[in-house]
């Protein structure tokens, strides 16, 4: 049974309102939420920024090594909604001290999976960046490399523990831990670069100093000022293979998927290159910057939503399952509504900011074009993004994993390949394809939670009658 903290009222505060009323939790959540992930982008655009001023080939080397590193970014992301879906599960079931195990059994897999993936990427960075083209600037690449990835326990911890706080409910304090990110990069970024003259890895330096400082005000935070729900207590820790295997359950099909997204990206670019040529993929490439700025909403509305199904599937509480879905759904739609009108009316704008440097107007067409064929799709994606959240949320790694791949994937290479080669439309079919497979994915990823969501109201009815017949006879 939970036991209650004395010293912790509004972290009892905050895990009170996402049992009782799931609408507010989401509004709560998902603002602050979004911020994360805005200070998130921010301080990686500050990086490339600061990086840029030793010239191209600083920017190429970077450029090169940020595929691997995004490959440690999806892993770290992984662990921590796996560590979000128990931990929450575990709270909505009131079981504080399972909530604490989950989460040092979370600690315990993100340490050896780091060291693990430090010594593979410093041992084969070498060989890695050659295999994938940066021979010409292998040196730089190295430099900058060789730094981000011995810094991967930081990286990979810092998801973790914003993950572990997100769960309870508080968005605010890994929100915080991220604006130190992003003015330590704004600040010692030109120092260590430029004044140090370090160089590139001197950018890389500032990036772990960034994750190291995040976690120190995160842990202080729940150790020293012991202001969350999870505390750490290392006497709630019971080593279970089972809770590691939860975990993980959902933790590697996110990373992976992570990975299958850079290979679709592959395969998309080629389709288009035949179609339409280098040009069709650079407005493709500018376009999805801004088509990914207007995902943060829905994607934030996940990660709410993700924290409160949890809670709500752990204490079986299936009204409020459907209650924060629907309510996720509804916000999404009206936040991707107003974007998708911002978006259409003022895509030449946005074409000309993401594409100021080439004079070549067939681009800045070409984006427009492509923003106003992809607006609409704000609207849909968040009845797909909710939807694979409550999977997560109820700890179905493997069928959340499904449905991404299918919405974002599957049905957008299908309907691209169909649109754009069998029935000849070219590179507008290829466009119009991407939307289309977005748009059928989040319908079939909705129907599949819907289907979900009745059995386990069957499944809790048939519960119900069952203990009732055993009482009365």
């Amino acid at each position: 049974m939970e036991t209650k903290n004395e010293s912790c009222e509004s972290c009892e505060s905050r895990v009170d309102l996402i049992k009782t009323d799931p609408k507010k939790a989401i509004l709560k959540l998902f603002p602050t939420m979004m911020l994360f992930m805005v200070l998130m982008m921010g301080y990686m655009l500050i990086d490339t920024i600061w990086i840029a001023g030793l010239g191209y080939d600083a920017i190429a080397a970077s450029g090169f090594v940020s595929p691997i590193y995004m490959i440690m970014i999806g892993v770290g992301m992984g662990l921590g909604t796996g560590a979000i879906s128990l931990i929450s599960r575990s709270i909505g079931e009131e079981n504080r001290s399972k909530a604490n195990n989950v989460a040092l059994h979370s600690i315990l897999i993100s340490t050896i999976i780091s060291i693990a993936l430090t010594i593979v990427f410093v041992v084969f960075l070498k060989d890695i960046l050659i295999l994938i083209g940066a021979k010409s600037v292998l040196t730089p690449a190295m430099e900058y490399g060789l730094v981000i990835f011995i810094g991967t326990f930081p990286f990979i911890i810092n998801l973790l523990l914003s993950s572990i706080l997100r769960a309870e409910g508080d968005a605010k304090n890994p929100t915080y831990a991220m604006i130190a990110v992003a003015v330590i990069n704004i600040v010692l970024d030109p120092v260590f670069i430029y004044s140090f003259n370090i160089g590139i890895a001197g950018a890389a330096v500032v990036t772990v100093l960034g994750s190291v400082a995040a976690n120190c005000y995160m842990l202080y935070w729940i150790l020293v000022k012991k202001n969350s729900y999870i505390s750490f207590n290392i006497k709630d820790f019971k080593f279970n293979l089972s809770i590691i295997k939860e975990i993980l359950n959902v933790s590697l099909p996110i990373s992976l998927e992570e990975m299958m997204l850079s290979f679709s990206t592959l395969l998309m670019n080629t389709m288009l290159v035949i179609a339409g040529g280098s040009m069709a993929v650079a407005v493709y490439t500018a376009t999805w910057k801004i088509f990914s700025l207007s995902l943060l909403p829905a994607m934030s509305i996940e990660s709410a939503v993700l924290t409160v199904a949890g809670v709500a599937i752990g204490a079986k509480n299936f009204k409020n399952l459907e209650i924060s879905s629907n309510y996720g759904i509804k916000i999404g739609v009206v936040l991707g509504g107003i974007l998708a009108v911002l978006s259409f009316v003022f895509a030449p704008q946005l074409a000309y900011l993401f594409s100021y440097s080439f004079s070549d107007p067939a681009l800045v067409n070409g984006v427009v074009e492509l923003i106003r064929i992809l607006a609409v799709v704000t609207i849909a994606v968040p009845f797909g993004m909710v939807s694979t959240a409550i999977f997560q949320g109820a700890g179905k790694g493997v069928t959340s994993f499904m449905l991404n791949f299918t919405r974002d994937i599957f049905f957008v290479l299908i309907s691209a390949y169909i649109l754009g080669f069998i029935l000849g439309l070219g590179t507008i079919g290829i466009y119009f394809g991407i939307a289309i497979g977005f748009i059928v994915g989040s319908i079939v990823n909705y129907i599949c939670y819907r289907i979900y969501l009745s059995k386990l109201k069957e499944e809790k009815d048939l519960f119900y009658k069952d203990t009732v017949s055993q009482v009365n006879s």
